[in-house]
């Protein structure tokens, strides 16, 4: 193989091993409050967070940073070269990227947080409901993934979250620096193959800063759906970019439109097609307050989703 192709399975490796979305479920809970609901089917829209507002935003700039440092700290990664040249070249065009992702796309990179669900589940997981449910007053809206046919130039990304302790994501950033500097030690590589390396680092970077997490979540078995603003390059979903005001100020938001998109979604996609149902929280499962949810889909012109209603039976109370 050549350069370029062994530092692409080096750093992309263990991503191809996985295949397919390593058998990705069909069913995805998204647990949040009946407001967000009334939101979602009042204007046929899912509101994408921004990962550096999350409870989690730790996780993005923690690999990107370290994964950035370790790159052009690297000993063993200077000590594969024997012309400073070719090695200087090389941190140039990571630096660049770097600043080209920093200034002109993390800004807009948006992340939609699901949990995995079992098909028989008609109850949702208690620790979701109290971290993201509203306390067990909101919903769980599960989403039926294999009713989602995205092509492959989609700016979405949908993939489980990997759980790692720190150590580990230190570790995993090492080892891949490492396997690199091996395939460039006792080479002379072109100036493609050096913007290769850097490339292929620094998006492989950005797909396992998105995607992991400390270990202490594990229990939620998180999946993400993301969106990345250098992967739309057509701009289809440019005038999805928005923003909200929050407690904590204004946030910026990808208001996506759950519709046919041309060139990324078939021409069936709707909420009332991907929805399989809607879960309402322990604290308020109550004929009462499922009849009202009911009428607030019926007065959205939701009609199908109405009937979809499912109250979660755990016995759990404030």
């Amino acid at each position: 193989m050549s350069i370029e192709e062994n530092i692409h399975a080096v750093v992309w490796g263990d991503v191809e091993a996985r295949g397919d979305s390593h058998n990705r479920p069909p069913l995805l809970s998204h647990y949040t409050s009946v407001a967000v609901l009334e939101g979602m089917m009042a204007n046929d829209e899912i509101w994408f967070s921004h990962p550096l507002y999350m409870n989690d935003s730790e996780e993005l700039r923690f690999g990107m940073i370290e994964g950035a440092n370790a790159f052009r700290n690297s000993a063993e990664l200077k000590a594969a070269f024997t012309d400073d040249q070719l090695y200087n070249d090389l941190l140039a065009h990571f630096n660049y990227m770097f600043s080209e992702f920093d200034l002109n796309h993390v800004f807009d990179t948006y992340i939609m947080c699901l949990a995995k669900h079992d098909p028989e589940d008609r109850d949702g997981l208690l620790s979701m409901w109290r971290g993201y449910g509203a306390g067990g007053s909101g919903v769980a809206i599960v989403f039926d993934t294999s009713k989602i046919r995205a092509n492959e130039e989609s700016p979405f990304i949908i993939d489980a979250v990997q759980y790692m302790t720190t150590e580990d994501r230190l570790d995993w950033i090492f080892e891949k620096i490492k396997g690199m500097a091996e395939v460039l030690t006792d080479t002379t590589p072109t100036n493609q193959d050096l913007y290769c390396a850097a490339y292929y680092w620094i998006e492989r970077l950005k797909i396992f800063s998105l995607f992991t997490k400390h270990k202490g979540f594990h229990e939620e078995k998180e999946w993400r759906i993301v969106y990345m603003n250098e992967r739309d390059k057509q701009g289809r979903l440019k005038d999805m970019l928005g923003y909200a005001i929050t407690p904590r100020g204004v946030e910026p938001k990808l208001k996506f439109k759950v519709k046919p998109l041309e060139g990324v979604f078939s021409e069936h996609l709707s909420l009332e097609g991907v929805i399989d149902r809607i879960i309402l929280g322990p604290t308020t499962s109550t004929v009462m307050a499922a009849n009202s949810v009911k009428r607030l889909l019926q007065q959205k012109g939701k009609l199908i989703l109405a009937e979809k209603i499912v109250p979660s039976t755990i016995p759990f109370r404030l």
